[in-house]
């Protein structure tokens, strides 16, 4: 029988605990001192975990403000009636600048020709337009460089439609222990923002630890900190696990839409590469693809979870299907697989019974980091909030 929750339309979705990102918020907020402010990146529609709910429960577990990484994705949280501040992690283009304070989304800055153009349109309004100033420190990303920082805010701080609201940077290895290149980065970090206030500029809320960074690097918390995937239950690095607890919160499912069993020697999807090498061997089917973020250099080296069981992806990838293999011979005495059928439930990432399949599999597979995995099959599949 379907789940009440599961769509109605495909057989195919991506399940979110929103309990999971709530607990996963208050154990990083739970790390940072009193009056230390927690700012959570929902970018990329939070990271495919659904920006609008994702934000709301962050919210109620203690989060503070908000990071973006397009003017759209702050749109988005204004129109669902968001009202907490929210950062873009960019600067836009000046095209994009009506929009910005139509919505009182902050941008990053790190050019004059954009800070003052801001200025001139956000006065125009009859408002302020705040901002938050890059720096550079290291990873040749944005941002302006530490030794250009007070002349910057100099020839930029007269205008009455500017306002201060931050001054970050952002750490290239913050995962990595006494990493000298980290160490450099917050050094010119920490002494651009004391050079900053010697000048008499305001810097707003300091910032600079990302989740690793925020987990790690306590001495570094500033006003406030910025996480990211360890919100949504996964680990940015292996040096991160030990300390801290979190809690996945995304889990992909599918279900069966075809279950035979081909005669010895047929071969399975686009270029026939897999071939049925032996009796009671099922082939399924899941409307599951590479569309839908299920990586096609997956293709045979994957498995899924069906009835508490491990079955391994045959055959290629296709851009909206794929097949998967059930050896259910009689004669095996270990290892033998239950049969399926049409409608049968399917895990590519989460848990069945005993077993689990995790993001980090997925991206040890693909070559990647659980953060493109995630991303990845939040783009076309439904989500559903549990």
């Amino acid at each position: 029988m379907p789940l009440t929750s599961e769509p109605l339309d495909r057989w195919a979705w991506v399940e979110i605990d929103l309990n999971a990102v709530r607990k996963n918020t208050r154990a990083i907020k739970g790390l940072l001192r009193r009056g230390t402010r927690l700012m959570c990146a929902v970018k990329a529609d939070g990271y495919g975990h659904g920006a609008i709910e994702c934000t709301k429960a962050m919210h109620s577990a203690g989060a503070d403000q908000f990071a973006v990484a397009t003017v759209a994705e702050g749109v988005e949280l204004r129109q669902a009636g968001i009202e907490w501040p929210i950062l873009m992690l960019n600067q836009a283009p000046e095209t994009a600048i009506d929009t910005l304070v139509a919505y009182d989304i902050m941008p990053a800055v790190f050019t004059t020709e954009f800070a003052l153009a801001y200025g001139e349109r956000a006065a125009a309004a009859g408002k302020v337009g705040r901002y938050h100033m890059a720096i550079d420190t290291g990873m040749t990303r944005i941002g302006v460089l530490p030794d250009d920082a007070v002349e910057f805010r100099r020839f930029i701080d007269f205008h009455r439609g500017l306002s201060c609201a931050g001054t970050f940077t952002h750490f290239a290895t913050a995962d990595v222990i006494q990493d000298w290149d980290f160490k450099l980065q917050a050094k010119r970090f920490m002494d651009t923002v004391a050079a900053l206030r010697d000048a008499g500029c305001d810097v707003g809320l300091v910032h600079c630890d990302n989740t690793p960074g925020t987990i790690l690097h306590p001495e570094l918390h500033n006003d406030m900190c910025r996480a990211g995937i360890g919100l949504y239950g996964l680990q940015p690095a292996e040096s991160t696990a030990p300390r801290i607890s979190l809690e996945p919160a995304m889990s992909v499912r599918t279900r069966i839409t075809r279950a035979v069993n081909p005669a010895v020697g047929e071969g399975v999807s686009y270029g026939l590469n897999y071939r049925v090498p032996t009796p009671h061997i099922q082939i399924a089917t899941i409307p599951i693809g590479y569309a839908d973020g299920l990586s096609r250099s997956l293709s045979g080296r994957m498995d899924v979870l069906v009835h508490g069981q491990r079955a391994r992806q045959v055959g290629n990838i296709c851009m909206d299907q794929c097949m998967f293999a059930v050896d259910t011979n009689p004669a095996r005495s270990y290892h033998r697989a239950t049969p399926v059928a049409e409608g049968d439930l399917v895990t590519i990432i989460g848990e069945d019974g005993d077993e689990r399949i995790t993001a980090d599999e997925m991206a040890q597979l693909r070559g990647t980091i659980n953060y493109e995995v995630t991303c990845n099959f939040g783009m076309r599949m439904e989500k559903v909030y549990v």
